[in-house]
């Protein structure tokens, strides 16, 4: 009580012009709050989706950790190594566990095609419930994160929906009506729709938070023989549209994810680079950086400091 009585003495003697305060005459009455962060950086809060750099995972799931070995899997550790890391958008692949039983309970996460006569599950299979339970767990955890999900969907767009909606409610994902300005990270915030779902299929009007990847986004080329090879340039999708995907990873033996080279297509300054001729070439920093075996290099160091570059929208 006597600590308030003095502070309101004093101010009244400043009021009065009878003293000048400083720092130490007066103690703040105010305490400023902690500053909000976006996706761990505070300049991300303004911005909108599509100009923000997020650190991706290819195949996300298919890891040694998840028992998925090579030449299916492509990272050594799973979701929660990932997202301590600072992933927040993962390439997810939903296939049945066998063809001959389309069914809810039977979608997997399985890397693969089904074009062989039998599933891909064949090489290993990840729980959807049991990944996505830990994906909700950590944004409730993490109220100021955007999510995405870049899903390569091989099951009814009914049973899909089911899987993610049991573990994230419909209500928290987001709708992007085509063409229109993107949300900002504050305002999916705010809005509490911080998770954006892509798939690689036509867009389905009963599904519309399912968005198109190739409508809405377009991508780089993957999967090439050297880093020398790796570009800008429009691959496949809309060029037209904002978001895209900057991929970096090389390809091995047959065409699969090359593990001994994952470091170099990872590294930091090789990153910064093709995010710095991306933004020469389009004006914008990439909406991901997606690569494989992630813990080799240093995606999201690259994200970071692909966030703090200028483009020429923002100068």
């Amino acid at each position: 009580m006597r600590g308030v009585v003095c502070v309101a003495i004093t101010w009244l003697l400043v009021l009065s012009g009878c003293l000048n305060p400083t720092e130490s005459d007066v103690e703040p009455l105010i305490e400023e709050g902690p500053l909000r962060l976006c996706n761990g950086m505070e300049i991300l809060c303004e911005r909108s989706y599509d100009n923000v750099t997020f650190p991706e995972t290819h195949n996300s799931f298919a890891t040694h950790e998840d028992g998925i070995y090579y030449p299916a899997s492509n990272h050594e550790t799973g979701f929660q190594s990932q997202w301590d890391a600072g992933m927040r958008a993962f390439m997810l692949d939903t296939h049945y566990a066998t063809q001959s039983n389309e069914d809810t309970d039977e979608v997997r996460f399985c890397h693969g095609d089904d074009d062989r006569g039998f599933s891909p599950c064949f090489y290993g299979e990840v729980s959807p419930g049991e990944w996505l339970d830990s994906l909700s767990q950590r944004m409730n955890e993490s109220q100021n994160d955007t999510v995405t999900l870049l899903i390569e969907n091989n099951v009814q767009a009914d049973h899909l929906f089911e899987v993610i909606n049991a573990s994230i409610p419909s209500t928290n994902w987001y709708v992007h009506q085509l063409n229109s300005t993107w949300l900002t990270l504050s305002q999916l915030i705010d809005a509490e729709t911080r998770l954006v779902i892509f798939w690689e299929q036509a867009a389905n009007d009963a599904h519309p938070y399912f968005h198109d990847f190739g409508t809405h986004s377009w991508t780089t080329n993957y999967a090439e023989e050297e880093t020398e090879d790796m570009n800008c340039e429009i691959y496949r999708g809309d060029g037209n549209q904002e978001v895209f995907h900057m991929n970096s990873w090389l390809r091995g033996p047959l065409g699969l994810s090359d593990p001994n080279r994952a470091a170099e297509a990872n590294d930091v300054e090789f990153l910064v680079e093709r995010v710095e001729e991306c933004i020469e070439l389009h004006g914008k920093r990439p909406t991901f950086i997606a690569v494989d075996w992630w813990q080799d290099g240093d995606v999201v160091e690259a994200a970071r400091l692909a966030n703090q570059m200028d483009t020429p929208a923002e100068t």
